[in-house]
């Protein structure tokens, strides 16, 4: 119990960190901290998930929306899509379309992808090939990534930030700062329709739910302290190295369930208050 609640914690503070810095990086992180760290089954985790997400998001806007570094028309292509797809997501989820091991699947293959995009633009601007702003889409473009993104967000747990920034950033061609902000009012609402859509709350998401928050709280206050202050480079490449951690750890994590009885899918890894397997 107290390992749990330790590692929610310190979880808690990487990822408000984050969000903080970057503007993405929440769900990313937060969706193997559950499942494989606290036992939760993908069922009970995916609303935490949401809900943890959309209250950090929030939390960090303030600074972005008093600097003006949110991009309406942006979020305007992107969201409304998006939200639609988060809304289809969840109910996905809720009428159990959506097995566990698909959820783990879908969730590890888009870090994947989020790891080698952010690693690729990384050594497309040390080589001197991209320009960074200078990126262009047309509206149909932004709008058919936002559905992808919300589809993800319903499906799979995740707010979307880990490819909402590059979307901004590459396709939009928005200055990293406003990608940030763009990313956090859209991660926040996003989130917050995709639990709507599922209408389902573990019985011991609150235990959960706290030592996040109060993680989350301390990481918020340093990452903004920090943003500033530290190499924008640096900060991408430390979360591409998370991000892809985070993506085989699922990945491990989706596969060991998949070929595991229900009965062992369910059971907590550490020890948690409750166990969640009627859930799944």
């Amino acid at each position: 119990m107290l390992a749990t609640l330790a590692l929610l914690l310190v979880g808690g503070a990487l990822i408000g960190l984050l969000l903080a810095v970057l503007g993405a990086g929440g769900s990313i992180l937060l969706m193997p901290l559950l499942v494989s760290g606290a036992g939760l089954s993908t069922r009970d985790a995916v609303p935490i998930c949401l809900l943890v997400v959309a209250l950090m998001a929030l939390g960090n806007l303030g600074p972005y929306i008093r600097r003006r570094q949110v991009a309406p028309r942006a979020a305007l292509i992107l969201g409304v899509p998006a939200l639609g797809g988060s809304w289809i997501g969840g109910s996905m989820v809720k009428a159990n379309w959506i097995t566990e091991s698909m959820q783990l699947g879908i969730f590890a293959g888009a870090a994947l992808i989020a790891a080698w995009l952010m690693i690729r633009r990384d050594l497309q601007q040390s080589q001197g090939k991209e320009e960074p702003g200078q990126g262009s889409a047309s509206v149909l473009v932004l709008a058919v990534q936002g559905m992808i993104l919300g589809l993800l967000t319903g499906i799979a747990g995740v707010g979307g930030g880990f490819a909402i920034v590059p979307a901004l950033v590459l396709l939009a061609g928005l200055p990293m700062p406003l990608a940030s902000g763009t990313s956090l009012l859209l991660l926040s609402l996003n989130s917050l329709v995709a639990l709507m859509a599922i209408g389902y709350w573990p019985e011991q998401g609150l235990h959960a739910l706290i030592p996040l928050s109060m993680g989350g709280l301390v990481g918020a206050i340093g990452g903004q302290w920090l943003a500033p202050r530290t190499s924008e480079r640096l900060l991408r490449r430390a979360f591409a190295v998370l991000v892809l951690g985070s993506a085989l750890l699922t990945g491990f994590e989706a596969w060991r369930r998949h070929n595991q009885p229900p009965r062992v899918l369910s059971r907590p890894v550490l020890s948690y208050p409750q166990s969640s397997s009627r859930h799944v």
